[in-house]
């Protein structure tokens, strides 16, 4: 049985039918539809899944990406911090200064900063540890013998080369749910075969893990703007190779139809048949410098632009979207200071923001790392405190600023404000010492006769 065939008329009408209805049902169901005419990851070539590997090559070949993990984790160790036995505050006492000498022998805060830059990077990073105890990275570890001295190395880690390679599914143990033992590679990642490597199974117990919620389900800086890195990596390569191929000008030869094809063979020493590849060895080499001749006797060269237009807003809408999700001010991303104040501000709220990560992540980590040092018997037990400059603390100039302000205030109303000693404490100095009592510089009170005859 023959189908019917429909005219244009009808293929339109029942197309436009099928969009009404599609958008109808997004009305009353909205979200069950979703994507129902498009996928946008499909249609603009985004994953719909991330792997490491993807976000670590966005960091290491996006110079934007590449700057948003950099910044982070600079701000955030803006300097290093002091680990101290109390809070209050007071001279440096022996141990802490054993303490200091030995993290420094062993670069702890550098490594410790590593591992945070590199859970930025991937959804988690980690530190092992190295422990003078005998025995091997898979066991747990008991109580360790040798102070500080037993803490032997301190090795930061990827995510890909530090996975769990067996889970902890006993439900009526105490880790139920957590990883039971990790799997290191470490050529898993950047040395590729430069090196051998270390490769062995490390026990939880020598494992510090840096992420948001300090468990490996954590999330990359970079996850929520990755489509805004690809889009820019468009934009800018597509405007690149606009430019490239408007200065390498291919031409077209276009052929007249009087043209005598035989006497240019002849003129260029080649045969019929081999014309072709004559002028294509000379176009080439006309294209490799500005001093060679084009011989195009009855053809005229003509060249096809590509015409871009200006790449800076479609290029500036995804820089926008990349700083939001990465909560950093655009200025601050790519350095630029187009205004004293603007930039102040956007300092000001960019240190905030570093300031909130290192309370919510930096420092339980760390002191996650403290506690486990204590544990091992590598620090005695104290209630150890993590001395850090505020990141939110005013630069010297503004302090500065801020006392010119304050004296200014006292010479204009005529009286004094703000005395000597608060001006003084807006710049962080001490008042003049009080003048020493006769007492303190030995001196003997003079004595009333009548004193000294009673």
């Amino acid at each position: 049985m023959n189908k019917p065939v429909l005219n244009v008329s009808e293929l339109l009408r029942n197309a436009l039918l099928s969009n009404a209805l599609t958008r109808n049902l997004s009305a009353m169901f909205p979200g069950y539809f979703q994507n129902a005419k498009h996928n946008h990851y499909a249609d603009f070539g985004w994953p719909t899944t991330l792997t490491f590997d993807q976000l670590y090559s966005a960091w290491r070949r996006n110079s934007i990406a590449k700057a948003a993990v950099s910044k982070t984790s600079r701000k955030v160790w803006q300097d290093y911090p002091f680990l101290q036995e109390r809070e209050d505050q007071h001279e440096e006492t022996k141990f802490e200064a054993e303490l200091r000498q030995r993290f420094a022998d062993l670069r702890v805060w550098q490594r410790v900063a590593e591992a945070e830059r590199r859970s930025l990077v991937g959804n988690y990073g980690a530190l092992i540890l190295r422990v003078a105890d005998s025995k091997e990275f898979r066991e747990p570890v008991d109580r360790v013998s040798g102070g500080l001295d037993a803490l032997v190395e301190v090795i930061p880690a990827w995510e890909n080369q530090l996975t769990v390679s067996e889970w902890d599914d006993d439900q009526r143990s105490e880790t139920y749910g957590q990883p039971k033992i990790f799997e290191f590679r470490e050529v898993a990642v950047g040395t590729g075969a430069k090196s051998r490597g270390r490769t062995f199974s490390v026990h939880p117990d020598r494992v510090v893990i840096f992420s948001k919620d300090g468990t490996v389900f954590g999330e990359s800086l970079l996850e929520a703007g990755y489509n805004d890195l690809m889009t820019l990596e468009k934009v800018s390569g597509a405007g690149g190779e606009g430019f490239w191929k408007n200065a390498k000008s291919s031409p077209v030869l276009e052929v007249d139809k009087e043209a005598k094809l035989t006497e240019m063979a002849q003129a260029m020493g080649v045969e019929l048949a081999e014309l072709t590849d004559a002028m294509n060895e000379q176009t080439e080499a006309w294209q490799k410098g500005f001093d060679k001749l084009l011989m195009v006797q009855g053809i005229t060269a003509k060249t096809l632009p590509v015409n871009l237009p200006s790449p800076e807003h479609f290029y500036g809408v995804a820089l926008n979207s990349f700083a939001a999700s990465v909560e950093m001010p655009v200025k601050i991303l790519i350095g630029m200071q187009t205004g004293e104040r603007a930039s102040q501000e956007d300092a000001r709220e960019w240190a905030q923001t570093c300031m909130g990560r290192r309370s919510d992540v930096t420092v339980p980590t760390i002191m996650e790392f403290v506690n486990r040092l204590e544990r091992f018997g590598i620090l005695p037990e104290r209630d150890w405190f993590l001395s850090w400059t505020d990141l939110t603390e005013a630069s010297m100039a503004e302090k500065i600023e801020r006392a010119v302000k304050m004296a200014g205030i006292n010479q204009t109303n005529g009286d004094d404000v703000f005395t000597g000693d608060e001006i003084r404490g807006a710049i962080d100095m001490e008042g003049p010492a009080p003048e020493p009592s006769d007492d303190e510089m030995g001196v003997e009170p003079e004595l009333d006769p009548a004193d000294d005859e009673t």
